[in-house]
């Protein structure tokens, strides 16, 4: 299950991810917003990145204006890595070799149809492994506050 949620800035962007969604039949829940009317992005990355850590979802996807301040909301949930993507190559190496969990993109910045092309890499690319799980490992020991 993909876990999505997005801001007034985002919210097309997300509704263009749902209908790709929805065509390849894979399992989401929206967590919101419903509509381009103002909102605060921190609420839908906590409900997202929630969802992520707790095992409801495979993976999240978030979207506001420019991508930055969702993920960086997200990212102070323990246990997530989002990262703001705007092209190809981002959207494949964020999987392969940060593992990341969530992506996050921003409205104001790309279009729908690209948006739905990262989404479909980011979620059709496996971690690699090997000496990125090393790093993945340093990164869950600053998190937790211990030494590298």
């Amino acid at each position: 299950m993909i876990a999505l949620g997005a801001d007034h800035g985002g919210y097309n962007l997300k509704e263009a991810i749902i209908e790709y969604l929805k065509e390849k039949n894979v399992e989401y829940t929206d967590y919101g917003c419903y509509s381009e009317e103002s909102v605060d992005y921190a609420v839908y990355a906590k409900q997202v990145a929630d969802a992520v850590v707790s095992g409801k979802a495979e993976k999240g996807i978030l979207c506001c204006g420019t991508g930055i301040g969702i993920s960086i909301a997200a990212n102070k949930v323990k246990g997530i890595r989002a990262a703001v993507v705007t092209n190809e190559f981002c959207a494949e190496m964020t999987r392969r070799h940060n593992d990341a969990n969530i992506l996050a993109m921003g409205g104001r910045v790309i279009d729908p149809q690209t948006a739905v092309k990262l989404a479909d890499i980011f979620l059709n690319t496996e971690f690699e492994g090997g000496r990125h799980q090393r790093r993945i490992d340093q990164i869950t020991k600053i998190e937790n506050g211990e030494d590298l």
